[in-house]
């Protein structure tokens, strides 16, 4: 019986090139474009594989380190923000902000708390709200693992000029237009490719 590897194999070093991925030209239409145009987009969109793998190795590790899931990660860095910007937060501020429901988002809170890492108390200025607080010991964990590497990536923009970050900022806007689900039918609520 063949066993499971514990890791993934690594990708084919073409694994970004639209040559490899669409050798017959039926996504892109490349024909007008140089050849070394072409490889040099590859590089790029490999360049751009490399990051999501390292931004993904970094959010497993933190999950494990933290031991919690994407949500309660993503609740645990929207209340370090807040509490930076002295902004209370609310469950209703965390559960539109996650896109999650208020169940779910109660059901978020009750297992955060039970963890130790938000406290719950009276809403300031609302009755009817409560205030969510991350703890000092999870903000603390939180800012000295993950915090301490995501801003690390301030570094590699710092050492950009600003007309570099300009294109940069430009070129990301622009791919993130490229890719979102706007009008995509097949990626509505209820769509199915059957």
């Amino acid at each position: 019986m063949a066993s499971i590897e514990a890791t993934p194999a690594p990708l084919p070093p073409n694994i970004y090139d639209v040559n490899a991925a669409d050798p017959k030209s039926q996504l892109i239409d490349r024909s007008a474009m140089a050849t070394e145009d072409v490889a040099h987009i590859g590089e790029l969109m490999a360049a751009l594989g490399r990051l999501r793998t390292a931004e993904q190795q970094l959010s497993d590790a933190s999950l494990k380190y933290m031991k919690l899931n994407q949500s309660d990660m993503r609740a645990l860095h929207y209340l370090i923000v807040t509490a930076n910007t002295e902004t209370i937060a609310t469950p209703g501020a965390i559960a539109s902000h996650l896109k999650i429901s208020t169940a779910s988002t109660t059901k978020l809170l009750d297992r955060l708390e039970n963890a130790g890492h938000i406290t719950r108390a009276p809403h300031p200025s609302d009755r009817r709200a409560l205030a969510i607080s991350i703890t000092a010991k999870t903000r603390q964990a939180a800012m000295d693992t993950v915090g301490r590497q995501q801003a690390k990536r301030f570094h590699a923009a710092a050492r950009l000029s600003s007309a570099e970050r300009d294109v940069v900022i430009r070129f990301l806007d622009d791919m993130t237009k490229e890719i979102a689900l706007t009008d995509e039918a097949w990626a509505q609520p209820g769509a199915n490719s059957g």
